[in-house]
């Protein structure tokens, strides 16, 4: 097992989890903000990932997913995780649909300015220094850079991953606050398992389709500088 590889998994899984958790201080945040204090009490609104991890989604599914090319077998899946489900109760909302939409916004929303955040790092770089340095440069500069790219594309695979429309992922509650009262009565009697399927199958092809042009875009906008 070479040892940058370790290195580089290691990275992802921290990552992941620390990605996760921003994802859901938003939620827990806007929710407090929006006059629901239902997560800020359970201790929610913190960048500690324990009060946040889903044994499966946080630790299960992305340790296999991370980990299991360095020990002999692939999943066909992009890096995705969950966490547990930010407690909301709407009728603390003062506009109900309203503001259920900017809570649920606000995690997807995270992850896209954590993405946003390190290639703006990048981008400080590429100005600041010489491309020699940042290509063959110190270990330490190429850590942070590796860093960076991870960060991008886990967080761009996050946002992608959590508006699709499969319950308890964000994109089902747009989806639900949209739908009529015996519709969304229906959707929300899916069971948890086909949700879970539903989620690790589109972590594959589809997530690929969406992720893969989005990050060669910021790739390219790199090449650009």
């Amino acid at each position: 097992m070479p040892s940058s590889d370790l290195a580089v998994s290691i990275f992802e899984f921290v990552i992941l989890l620390f990605s996760l958790s921003v994802h859901e201080c938003a939620h827990a945040w806007t929710a407090s903000r929006l006059g629901d204090h239902t997560a800020r009490l359970q201790g929610r609104v913190t960048l500690n990932p324990i009060p946040h991890i889903d044994l499966l989604g946080t630790i299960i599914f992305p340790a296999f997913v991370i980990f299991g090319p360095l020990l002999g077998f692939t999943a066909p899946f992009l890096l995705i995780g969950w966490a547990k489900p930010t407690p909301v109760i709407t009728r603390n909302l003062k506009r109900i649909v309203r503001d259920d939409n900017l809570i649920t916004l606000a995690g997807p929303a995270s992850n896209l300015l954590l993405a946003l955040l390190a290639f703006l790092g990048l981008v400080i770089a590429a100005i600041a220094l010489p491309a020699k340095l940042i290509n063959n440069g110190p270990p330490e500069i190429q850590a942070l850079v590796v860093l960076a790219l991870l960060t991008i594309k886990i967080n761009i695979t996050l946002l992608f991953f959590n508006l699709l429309p499969i319950p308890p992922l964000d994109g089902s509650h747009l989806l639900r606050n949209m739908l009529p009262y015996n519709a969304a009565q229906q959707y929300d009697r899916i069971p948890i398992w086909i949700s879970y399927l539903l989620m690790i199958v589109f972590g594959g092809g589809l997530l690929r389709i969406l992720v893969t042009p989005v990050f060669n875009f910021f790739l390219w906008a790199l090449s650009r500088i």
